[in-house]
């Protein structure tokens, strides 16, 4: 069911933004459509919350953020008004299991980022979609009693999703492991999903499951495919995860969020009333 579609879900990086996190004006203004009819427009992300602030006032947002896929809600102010670790007996396990895999390993706290190289790869790339730089640490042990987040990183992908799927075997239901992109395996508390964001979407605003949409291109956003009524996969989307979503859209360097809110989620709006404008 996807009639009467109430708020949309949107992760950020392969989806809202272009690879060089650039908001298209196509973009903001399909989110500003959506907010003139009354719907909530909320952001989940992978991203520390230091990494959503330059959405906000382009896009007019007005509602909590969900950074870490969850870890941390965020108010637009960049208040933290929930925080969820990883759990503090199982984080020097959870890092020595990605160091077994060959991945660097970062440790995000809601306000700081930790890793022991500082060359590692993608970070420099990381230090400008976060807004700030890494803490180079020679250990991390210190740092892993407040870890909202620690992230494996590799640039071979087959390796990284192979620890991925090593990290749920061994931890089971005590963490969340999932690619929030082919290079990056986050593990968080294992209520920091995106299904669950999108359940606590529903609760906050008294929005009904299958009258909440969804929109992302990576593992960690089926987890909200499947709790909402409609989930649209990005045309950038690996196969698997775009045979998971009711819908698929172009890619995220050919408009693809804006067109998905026009063709999908638009024509399935029940105007109501909101916080948003």
């Amino acid at each position: 069911m996807n009639a009467g579609i109430g708020a949309l879900l949107a992760d950020v990086d392969g989806t809202l933004v272009t690879g060089d996190s650039r908001l298209t004006g196509r973009a903001v203004g399909a989110v500003r459509e959506l907010q003139r009819r009354g719907v909530v427009f909320a952001i989940t992300s992978g991203r520390p919350p230091s990494g959503l602030v330059g959405l906000v006032e382009p896009l007019g947002v007005t509602v909590p953020m969900a950074a870490f896929n969850g870890g941390a809600i965020v108010m637009p102010d960049m208040r933290v008004v929930d925080e969820r670790t990883v759990p503090p007996g199982l984080a020097p396990s959870i890092v020595s299991a990605l160091r077994e895999h060959d991945l660097d390993v970062w440790v995000f706290h809601s306000t700081g980022w930790y890793l022991t190289d500082e060359d590692a790869p993608h970070a420099r790339r990381e230090a400008r979609t976060v807004s700030y730089q890494p803490v180079v640490v020679t250990d991390l042990a210190p740092v892993l009693d407040r870890a909202v987040k620690i992230v494996g990183v590799g640039d071979d992908h087959d390796r990284v999703a192979l620890a991925e799927a090593d990290l749920r075997v061994r931890f089971g239901a005590h963490v969340t492991a999932s690619r929030s992109q082919p290079h990056y395996l986050d593990v968080t508390h294992p209520s920091a999903t995106k299904g669950v964001v999108v359940q606590r979407l529903s609760d906050y605003y008294g929005i009904p499951l299958e009258h909440i949409a969804t929109i992302g291109d990576q593992p960690n956003d089926v987890a909200m495919f499947v709790r909402s009524g409609l989930s649209i996969a990005m045309g950038n989307a690996p196969e698997d995860v775009r045979r998971q979503a009711t819908h698929v859209t172009a890619s995220y360097e050919q408009e693809g969020f804006a067109e998905a809110v026009e063709r999908y989620v638009l024509p399935s709006v029940e105007p109501r009333p909101g916080p948003q404008g």
